[in-house]
């Protein structure tokens, strides 16, 4: 099928893009729903149910397995409320020849459908050929999801503990599964088996023997290898990774899943080089498991889809990966969160984003999963936590727990920023005799924690003016760095004009390259792993940071040569980026300078 676009809007928070498939699918622009919580769903589908008229019945807590219909209820409403407004949109662009230029005047300047129209224009056919075609060619935009697969807490009814079918991934997935939806599920954060065993039971995961697949296995990777580990585990069981989300380990919002210094141009490059061996590869394993499940194999080889994405700004970056790497789609995250025509995001917030700058942007602790987390100074929700500490309250009241994954305490879980888990600590930490500078730093540790799982989905309810009583007024907020660089709401036209480098809605001159940028980000990365160090250097961090070295090492070469000798493009930037490639070589050297002062042999003497 003829792609519409070559970029996509991955999912961002919980919240912000909750509804964005009904905002841009009708443009075929693919885009990316959490399904995390089912709570903030089951609101949203009783707004829209009410808005447009569709019958509603409310499913309770106390419906059985009322997580998966709730997933499942949600996602059959957005996708029939975004294939009227499609219908709608292609009949009136359809009534005019004026209405289809201007739509095929949006796409990008590659784009087959544009240069297919253009050929019908040059053979003067009449309109309604046109129409005909126009009708024919134009799609939607996929209504994915997304599921953090190791947000997967056990549930329990009356006291007592349920199936694994029942954990929260594994009845999102359900939820997916049962939905009337066809496209694709995101599975990020890791490789949970148990999860990815339970996909085995559903047949619209498989492939028939032409090819279709209804619901389609999407992993977002950050390097070659996991790609690699997992393809082959879903091959095994008959099932296909249809796309491979290539992400910067640290230049995007959200989570920030860092590699071992792995950057991202030296990940696509492995990729682009060993497609054909990753596709036999699995096709051969995918066709093996077919068969003895006695399922009937595709008759051709299915495809697989590389995007990437991770702190692009410009068109150029844009048309770089796409031309360099050979990549599909790419990913525009941060910049969207401007654009309220495709995401939701309430005023505060957004005028918070419209506002910041660098130094509001910030790779902190505050995540109950443990994983640095991009975030923004000033955000509501950390506000309020501020708060709450400073009335000796510290703590969330925790009330969706859909990150109770803490099991030192209670078998039900507990989420490291409540206000239960917290004072737990707290207490545990005032019985231990120890001096004020310490005891602030361990104290400081655990209250830093942050309710995300509420305040990332509570900008939707505000924006939508439902109420927030279960969830409280406060806001988190994950934009990427990249945000310094966009200060303006924009529209929906304008975002995509400037991801085509048809206009430039960023006046500052002075944003980094986004490969450079994330090597930046990487080296500060390593030099607060090198700090984190103790004397007791063991032979296994030894080799963590020295690998971690090398391939920073790798990354650095591989840029130098790429920005010297391969492509024609960043001209206007070329010297500053070997400039500062030079750099980050002595900062890097400075930092092996540190490993080599830690070694075990050297601490073995200072303690005998």
């Amino acid at each position: 099928m003829t792609k519409t676009h070559s970029f996509h809007i991955p999912v961002m928070g919980i919240g912000f893009t909750i509804d964005t498939p009904l905002k841009v699918s009708y443009l075929g622009i693919d885009s990316v729903v959490s399904l995390v919580d089912d709570m903030l769903l089951e609101k949203l589908r009783k707004m829209y149910s009410e808005k447009f008229k569709l019958p509603y019945e409310e499913i309770t807590n106390k419906i059985e397995d009322f997580r998966a219909k709730r997933i499942a209820s949600y996602l059959d409403m957005m996708n029939e409320l975004s294939e009227n407004k499609f219908n709608d949109f292609k009949k009136n662009t359809s009534e005019k020849i004026e209405n289809i230029k201007e739509y095929i005047n949006r796409l990008h300047d590659t784009s087959t459908l544009k240069k297919e129209f253009n050929e019908l224009l040059n053979k003067e056919i009449n309109f309604t050929e046109i129409k005909n075609w126009f009708n024919s060619k134009i799609k939607r935009g996929s209504i994915d999801v997304n599921i953090m697969t190791k947000v997967d807490k056990d549930n329990f009814r009356n006291g007592v503990k349920l199936g694994i079918e029942f954990n929260d991934a594994h009845a999102a997935l359900r939820g997916f599964a049962n939905s009337k939806i066809e496209s694709s599920i995101i599975l990020s954060a890791g490789m949970n088996p148990r999860l990815y065993n339970y996909i085995e039971r559903f047949d619209d995961f498989y492939p028939n023997e032409n090819g279709y697949i209804k619901k389609k296995i999407v992993l977002k990777v950050s390097d070659y290898r996991s790609a690699l580990i997992q393809g082959k585990y879903f091959a095994k069981k008959g099932l296909w990774v249809s796309e491979y989300r290539i992400e910067s380990g640290l230049n995007c919002g959200g989570h920030a899943f860092a590699t071992d210094g792995y950057l991202l141009g030296p990940v696509l490059e492995e990729f682009k080089n060993k497609k054909q061996e990753l596709h036999k590869e699995l096709h051969n394993l995918l066709i093996s498991a077919l068969e003895r499940k006695n399922r009937k194999a595709p008759k051709e080889i299915l495809p697989i889809k590389y995007s990437a994405q991770g702190g692009v700004g410009t068109a150029e970056e844009h048309q770089f990966l796409l031309d360099k790497y050979n990549i599909d789609s790419v990913g525009w995250g941060t910049p969207f969160l401007l654009v309220p025509e495709a995401t939701t995001v309430d005023n505060e917030t957004l005028n918070k984003l419209v506002a910041a700058k660098e130094k509001d942007l910030y790779l902190s602790n505050i995540s109950p999963l443990g994983v640095p987390f991009n975030s923004l100074r000033g955000n509501t929700k950390d506000v309020e936590k501020e708060d709450r500490i400073a009335k000796g309250k510290p703590g969330s009241p925790c009330p969706k727990r859909y990150v109770a994954l803490n099991q030192d305490y209670t078998e039900k879980g507990l989420c490291t920023a409540s206000y239960r888990y917290q004072k737990i600590k707290i207490d545990e930490l005032d019985k231990k005799a120890m001096n004020p500078a310490l005891y602030l730093e361990k104290y400081n540790s655990i209250v830093e924690k942050s309710c995300t799982c509420v305040g990332l989905g509570t900008s939707a309810l505000i924006a939508h003016g439902i109420e927030t009583k279960t969830e409280g007024p406060g806001v988190s907020v994950c934009p990427g760095p990249n945000m310094a660089y966009f200060s303006k709401k924009r529209s929906l036209s304008e975002m995509i004009d400037h991801i085509y480098g048809k206009t430039n809605v960023m006046h500052r001159n002075d944003r980094p390259n986004f490969l450079i940028k994330e090597l930046k980000m990487y080296l500060e990365h390593f030099k607060d792993k090198i700090s984190e160090q103790s004397d007791v250097f063991s032979k296994k961090e030894e080799k963590y940071l020295n690998q971690f070295s090398n391939n920073l090492r790798n990354g650095i070469n591989y840029y130098t040569d790429l920005f010297e000798n391969t492509i024609d493009k960043f001209t206007d930037i070329k010297q500053s980026v070997l400039d500062e490639l030079n750099e980050s070589y002595n900062t890097l050297q400075n930092l092996e300078i540190k490993i080599n002062r830690l070694k075990p042999e050297e601490i073995k003497v200072k303690v005998q």
